[in-house]
């Protein structure tokens, strides 16, 4: 009888355990087998995504690929996904904002997952996992299994020590804990110091593009080696894809040249070799980036740099600190000389940034909302006798779209208002140096008086927020604190990818 009530009860658990399924190797997770999954697996990178999104879908066939190699090489390491549409819940509990988010769970941790960080091809998924499971850097005990590394990776980075016990050993090994998405192998063999002409310890990486390796040369610091990894682990020139874009905006180099070419042109060939021979200057201080200006895709980085597609080619340079800053060269001459010497004068502190702007309409008081530009925005939101309500939009931009109507009413409200301004500016055309703009739309209201005051608008978008707002004097609906974005949600939350009413903000789009 009791051994009836055991295999019973047995019986009971294995039917209460919940199901995981998979689609093509990757577990498909839900909120009642979510926490089993992280029982069953050890490591588990989790996409939470949406079935409309154009970046979900995209990524798709390269994480089906990742989660393929992973599984069939045995390791303890598995890829899932949620759709987060359907398991709100989980989306809510992760903190989800945009799609695609990856996140990293290790040993069944929930309370703090690591943000999957790198780039969007199968081999960087498989490749920022093994850092994240295994050892910093693999064992490779001949030359066979140096040529396997350097074979199946783009980049990889090899120690060979004979002492490894060495200074510089120890350095590569804190140095390989310290980079996620590159494989670091390490070995002693004889073999292999006499195929790659070692006679010497030394640290190589090697490449599958340029010149195909680089010896590191510098001094036995962590610092040293990871500023030499940084400086050769790209291309030259690299192009702005989807599956780049992670690693273009990721990386550690904040300063970016883009040269926007068709590849159409006929002498597509040699501009783009005029590019790449300037950009051997600028190792680990510039990324050079090409963007094909033909290509749908990339219209509105474009517009983000006020360009129209028969400018194209054109180079721009921008900076990705706090503030993204725009420069644009002063002379139309593409050759290797003329934009190593852009770049340098911009390293000597010597390029001012460039401002767009628009030509002031000449009815742009006529209306009810007063149309700004950037070349009389200073003029009408700081008159000391005026309070200015200006609505910052993008033409493209879907809940600038819904808010329209409502700016229109509110303005013919005020349009007899002896202190009162309603206005909108494009600021896709429009950049003002004392106004930073990240997201759209976005509210500002420049008060009367002295000093050039700013006030955020973080209330109800309705004429009823926005009266009681203006008839505070700006005190009604102003905000505490400016939400921004992480200038990763550039490419995570595409404003062509948001459901109708959906609240998540989108920056300048790159």
């Amino acid at each position: 009888m009791m051994r009836a009530v055991l295999l019973f009860g047995c019986a009971l658990l294995v039917v209460a355990r919940p199901d995981i399924s998979e689609e093509k190797d990757v577990l498909v997770l839900k909120k009642d087998n979510f926490d089993e999954a992280l029982k069953q697996y050890p490591y588990i990178l989790v996409e939470f995504y949406a079935p409309w999104c154009g970046h979900c879908k995209a990524l798709a066939p390269e994480y089906e690929k990742a989660a393929g190699i992973l599984k069939s090489e045995g390791l303890p390491i598995r890829l899932g996904k949620v759709d987060a549409t359907e398991e709100s819940d989980l989306a809510q509990e992760f903190g989800v904002r945009g799609y695609p988010t990856i996140k990293f769970f290790k040993n069944g941790d929930k309370s703090s997952p690591k943000e999957y960080s790198a780039g969007r091809e199968a081999a960087d998924f498989v490749n920022w996992l093994k850092k994240r499971t295994g050892p910093a850097a693999s064992t490779l005990s001949d030359e066979a299994a140096v040529a396997a590394l350097v074979a199946s990776s783009e980049v990889a980075v090899i120690g060979f020590f004979k002492d490894l016990e060495s200074e510089l050993a120890k350095v590569f090994l804190q140095a390989a804990e310290a980079v996620d998405d590159v494989p670091f192998g390490i070995t002693s063999s004889e073999a292999a110091f006499s195929k790659h002409e070692l006679g010497k310890d030394g640290i190589v990486l090697f490449k599958k593009f340029d010149e195909g390796r680089n010896a590191f040369e510098g001094e036995i610091t962590k610092e040293e080696v990871l500023s030499f990894i940084k400086a050769n682990r790209l291309p030259l020139v690299i192009e702005f894809t989807e599956q780049t874009a992670p690693m273009i905006f990721g990386g550690e180099i904040k300063t970016h040249i883009l040269f926007f070419l068709p590849k159409s042109a006929s002498d597509y060939q040699d501009k783009l070799e005029n590019f790449k021979k300037a950009a051997a200057s600028f190792k680990g201080k510039i990324l050079f980036i090409f963007i094909d200006s033909d290509h749908t895709d990339n219209q509105r980085i474009l517009e983000f740099f006020g360009l129209k597609k028969e400018e194209c080619p054109a180079v721009r340079l921008i900076t990705l600190e706090e503030e993204m800053t725009k420069y644009k060269p002063e002379s139309s001459d593409l050759s290797a000389e003329a934009i190593k010497e852009f770049c340098d004068r911009f390293l000597e502190g010597k390029v001012k940034p460039h401002l767009m702007s628009q030509d002031v309409p000449e009815d742009w008081d006529k209306t009810p909302v007063k149309i700004l530009v950037g070349k009389n925005f200073e003029e009408v939101v700081f008159d000391e006798e005026k309070n200015v309500f200006v609505e910052f939009y993008a033409p493209w931009c879907g809940h600038c779209k819904q808010l329209a109507p409502i700016w229109d009413q509110l303005g013919e409200k005020y349009k007899d208002h002896e202190s009162i301004i309603i206005a909108k500016m494009d600021s896709t055309a429009n950049e003002i140096e004392a106004v930073k703009i990240h997201s759209f739309p976005t509210l500002k209201f420049f008060p009367a008086g002295p000093g050039k005051k700013v006030v955020d608008y973080n209330g109800e978008r309705t004429q009823e927020g926005f009266s009681k707002f203006l008839e505070s004097g700006g005190q009604d609906g102003a905000a505490d604190e400016f939400w921004l974005q992480d200038l990763e949600d550039l490419e995570e939350a595409d404003e062509t990818d948001l459901e109708e009413g959906d609240d998540i903000h989108t920056k300048d789009e790159l």
